[in-house]
């Protein structure tokens, strides 16, 4: 039994692909206060009409003070601007049909 686990657990290995070794791949933690070498670098952030659009699905205009935020957002995820859950968590309609009521 321990034998064919050994063998089960060296096939397994053997399978697995070496991505450490992979050129051009980052790996996030072995040296956190240095950003690789040919890193890549966002150069330009820009969000259209259809973006902010978007990211105020649900907020009845004019958006409040407390949103202009999003004026600044770069090009990172922001959980705020993607829909979440869905049922009655669902506040701002994203899981609705176009044009449809919220059952909120």
């Amino acid at each position: 039994m321990l034998r064919k686990f050994a063998v089960a657990t060296v096939i397994a290995l053997a399978l697995v692909p070496n991505v450490a070794s992979a050129e051009g791949t980052f790996i996030a933690g072995l040296a956190p206060d240095h950003r690789p070498d040919g890193a890549p670098v966002i150069t330009a952030v820009t969000h259209d009409e259809a973006w902010l659009k978007a990211a105020l699905t649900g907020v009845e205009p004019p958006a409040p003070e407390s949103l202009h935020w999003l004026a600044d957002q770069g090009n990172w995820f922001n959980p705020f601007i993607h829909p979440g859950m869905i049922g009655p968590y669902d506040l701002r309609g994203w899981h609705q049909p176009a044009g449809g009521a919220s059952s909120n």
